[in-house]
């Protein structure tokens, strides 16, 4: 059986762990194509007993996932933004409730959706050189597939806002003394180690583990709920504004961008 619907997103089965990597070339962006095939993809795994445990990373050295390939906001169309914010929601939000254990092997730049998806797995592991950004704010948009809530979560309001508001980049060393990686490995050796958690998983009970992860999100799913559904109406409305139009714009011709600040 194939797993996945899309030669974006490459499959491997190793025992117990499904291995995925994000395959577009060239910086492992989303897009209509990938992103309801990860969330079918995670359906059907559900679905596959043998299965205990999910690990994603990038495909090549320099991108983990860029996340949304921006190009198809630079017209402001707000249907395409609200499409593509349910596109987004509905596959990181179906990842984050995957029935076994998600891993992100994180062995590159991590940005925006990008950053967002590994946020959505159970738990991180990135390479030193890795770097982790949610610029949406530069380009004049914003995070709207679980960013404002899940990195609140994780590494406190604080860090959160100076990421998200500041613009702030941060490397792996930092992202691991503020809780948003479990775990920095050397160059090259992210996937390696998360495979050998994902075999830890498979000495667990599955049934257990999915019962425990069940009530560790219990309390956080009541709480960032409603902060998701927000996420993806804010990020239509900002298609009605000039400042989207000039954020994006001014990213893809490479020139700084004249807010207006309406």
């Amino acid at each position: 059986m194939s797993l996945s619907t899309s030669q974006k997103l490459k499959v491997e089965l190793h025992g117990h762990t499904a291995l995925l990597t994000i395959d577009n070339p060239g910086a492992n962006t989303f897009d209509t194509e990938s992103l309801p095939a990860l969330k079918a993809l995670v359906e059907k795994l559900n679905g596959e007993k043998q299965i205990y445990a999910l690990v994603l990373t990038g495909a090549g050295e320099k991108f983990f996932s860029a996340g949304a390939d921006l190009k198809l906001f630079a017209d402001g169309n707000p249907k395409t933004a609200r499409s593509m914010a349910q596109y987004f929601g509905q596959a990181f939000e179906t990842l984050a409730d995957f029935r076994g254990v998600s891993i992100a092997a994180i062995n590159g730049f991590a940005m925006g959706g990008g950053l967002e998806v590994a946020m959505a797995c159970d738990i991180r592991i990135a390479e030193e050189q890795a770097k982790m950004a949610l610029p949406e704010a530069k380009v004049g948009l914003l995070p709207c597939a679980g960013g404002t809530q899940r990195l609140s979560w994780l590494v406190g309001e604080g860090w959160a806002k100076r990421m998200i508001l500041c613009g702030e980049r941060i490397d792996a060393a930092t992202a691991e003394r503020i809780g948003l990686v479990e775990e920095v490995v050397g160059k090259g050796a992210a996937l390696q180690r998360a495979l050998e958690l994902a075999e830890q998983v498979g000495e667990q009970s599955p049934t257990s583990v999915a019962f425990c992860k069940r009530l560790v999100h219990s309390g956080r799913n009541i709480v960032i709920g409603a902060g998701l559904d927000g996420e993806r109406e804010l990020f239509e409305e900002l298609f009605s504004t000039e400042d989207q139009r000039e954020g994006v714009n001014a990213f893809l011709e490479k020139r700084k961008p004249v807010w207006k600040n309406c």
